[in-house]
């Protein structure tokens, strides 16, 4: 497999952005536009037109509103992760509700930003999620933390399921606390590339779109305990 863009390579991360405001819209594409490594492939004021142009131009990389007319971001962040599977989404929001993460994480997308972050923070994600790794508001993270704890219900019984290994487990069990792939390779003595492998591994046996969507399952069928 082809190894993940970032900024170091000569090919830059291309971004679509959708958001039915067009004033931020457009200084959201200008500012990512003066960013090293980033390049805008193209912006959607509505979600069929992200969607549609998603399919168009293939980016790494798509933010998305949630709140939009025509389709939600959510119901087009499943469409794009339907039509263009190596995308990666960012929903970029003002809405801090707990449902909209969930539904989002379950939809596919990669990270989960608040419309308050600043344009180094965007960026920043941008490249993190091109990596393959999640990424999410602070303030979001607790309540996705919440979820996973309610998920986790003691009179379920286990599900077997696709096994993972104890190394899998492992590194599953990291991805939960929040270590990004440098953090846990440091953690486990093994290089970043095996962790890139071990999560890209969990994911294909779970048939899951994304790390966070990968802790979901785990807690919800018993696999680990979150502290």
């Amino acid at each position: 497999m082809p190894s993940a863009k970032s900024p170091a390579d000569s090919e830059p991360i291309r971004v679509l952005v959708v958001d039915d405001q067009e004033l931020f819209r457009r200084g959201l594409t200008m500012l990512l536009t003066a960013e090293p490594g980033i390049e805008v492939a193209g912006e959607a004021g509505d979600g069929d037109e992200g969607s549609a142009l998603a399919s168009a131009v293939a980016p790494d990389v798509v933010l998305l509103d949630i709140r939009m007319p025509k389709r939600t971001g959510i119901e087009a962040c499943a469409a794009i992760k339907q039509a263009v599977p190596s995308a990666k989404i960012i929903m970029l929001t003002v809405s801090d509700e707990e449902a909209d993460l969930y539904e989002a994480v379950k939809s596919g997308a990669s990270g989960y930003l608040l419309k308050d972050s600043s344009i180094e923070e965007v960026a920043q994600a941008v490249r993190v999620v091109a990596d393959g790794q999640s990424l999410i508001s602070p303030s979001m993270a607790v309540k996705l933390i919440d979820e996973f704890k309610q998920m986790s219900r003691p009179e379920r019984d286990h599900v077997p399921g696709l096994r993972l290994t104890e190394r899998e487990l492992e590194v599953l069990r990291f991805v939960a606390k929040g270590l990004n792939n440098r953090e846990i390779a440091k953690h486990l003595f093994i290089s970043e590339n095996t962790v890139k492998n071990h999560v890209r591994n969990i994911l294909e046996k779970l048939q899951l779109h994304s790390r966070m969507e990968a802790v979901m399952y785990a807690v919800r069928e018993k696999l680990l305990d979150l502290p």
